[in-house]
């Protein structure tokens, strides 16, 4: 039996690969798209103190509604992504991600701020359900794809860490948006330049579908990569956003100064995102489901590990659990090219996107008040439990075997 996941083919669309350039622009595009999410977060403490607040658990609830948007969102752009294009979305991806960071750094209290990620939240919301299968669209080796695209995303994530840190020290909080929201702008001139008109939105094609399957497997496939997401988003949004400031408390005496945190937190993301091009290399060849079960199963004694340690024995505890965490990202996007063909796939990523960032968003509320009230240890014990949840959620994908099953009996 085959266990390879089915690729989608170069002439699937009737094209040739993307050139190099606008793959690069689009892993770029993710980079940008999970860096913008945390810069808030990264740079909270300072904000905190210029608005008045003498604690930044108070001040991070005002970024839910980016998180909420950067969810809810999705079912639009998933939608304008087939019927209107790909390509077009993009360039609004990139153009108005720029513009409301350019207006977020102009925030004069808490509300405008929250109006500002709240802005960002909704055009960064665009990339996932039109980025990504557009990359996948004409790629040979969609793991392969989708592994170097989730590495160039949290790389992203890295460089919220680095770069933001680096700029509010050296120009302030506000240079931590407007830098970014620059180079988004520019990095849409560009798009618009290099990536020429794809043709028929994937919606208005003609073409015969690619992927084929019963109404009772893909149900349930939809339900799974739901679930799944659900709980991988809430793992992912409690520690990107939480990060900084567990590093902060649990060096206390060892590191102070926030550049150097930046920089231990942007190597612990640079170091876990390189699992992201092994997974997806693995994802071509090995058994979706079999590959996910074990990457879930390992994040929790990490998790378990990182909730008990402090100072260097964290850092490696912490290091463990985001090599996890992040290896788990790329699966979601394998599933939806595995069982879903390209005509319809935008709007199934962006419906499978609001239903787990939406209620994944609810983290970048709770994460002050739970943080407040009890502790990161507390945070982090519930952090391995939920990734049990997902570990029992994985177990009901369907097997490889049953896909096949179903392919031959398709034909």
């Amino acid at each position: 039996m085959n266990t390879r996941l089915s690729p989608a083919p170069p002439s699937q669309d009737g094209a040739k690969d993307h050139p190099r350039q606008v793959v690069l622009l689009l892993n770029v595009g993710h980079a940008l798209d999970h860096l913008f999410l945390l810069i808030f977060a990264t740079a909270v403490g300072t904000i905190a103190a210029e608005f008045g607040y003498t604690r930044w658990e108070d001040l991070m609830p005002y970024g839910v509604g980016a998180f909420f948007l950067f969810g809810l969102g999705s079912v639009p752009a998933g939608r304008l992504g087939d019927l209107w294009g790909r390509r077009q979305m993009m360039l609004v991806f990139f153009f108005g991600l720029g513009g409301a960071a350019l207006l977020t750094a102009l925030a004069q209290g808490p509300w405008q701020l929250a109006a500002g990620l709240t802005a960002i939240g909704l055009f960064a919301s665009i990339y996932h359900p039109v980025g990504i299968p557009m990359l996948v669209q004409r790629s040979s080796r969609p793991g392969s794809a989708i592994g170097i695209n989730g590495l160039a995303g949290n790389l992203g994530v890295a460089g919220a860490a680095l770069l933001t840190g680096l700029l509010v020290q050296a120009w302030g909080w506000r240079a931590a948006f407007a830098v970014p929201g620059a180079i988004a702008v520019a990095c849409g001139l560009a798009f618009a330049l290099l990536c020429e008109p794809q043709g028929p939105a994937p919606a208005r094609s003609r073409k015969p579908p690619q992927v084929v399957l019963p109404p009772r497997l893909l149900a349930r496939a939809l339900v799974v990569m739901t679930a799944a997401a659900v709980t991988g988003s809430l793992l992912f949004n409690f520690t990107t956003n939480g990060n900084t400031q567990f590093l902060t408390e649990r060096f206390e005496g060892l590191v102070e100064d926030p550049a150097k945190i930046g920089l231990l937190l942007a190597s612990i993301y640079a170091l876990a995102s390189l699992t992201q091009v092994v997974v997806g290399k693995l994802i071509d060849r090995v058994p979706l489901k079999r590959l996910y079960l074990c990457l879930v199963l390992a994040q929790i004694p990490w998790l378990v590990l990182a909730a008990l340690t402090s100072g260097w024995w964290l850092f490696l505890a912490l290091l463990g659990a985001m090599v996890c965490i992040f290896g788990s990202i790329p699966f979601t996007d394998a599933m939806i090219v595995r069982y879903v063909d390209d005509s319809v796939r935008s709007r199934v990523a962006g419906m499978r996107l609001a239903v787990s960032f939406g209620i994944s968003s609810l983290a970048v509320w709770l994460l002050g008040p739970v943080v407040k009230a009890s502790s990161f240890a507390s945070l982090f014990l519930g952090m391995a439990g939920i990734a049990a949840c997902t570990a029992l959620v994985v177990l009901l994908l369907p097997s490889e075997r049953d896909v096949a099953g179903q392919g031959a009996e398709g034909r």
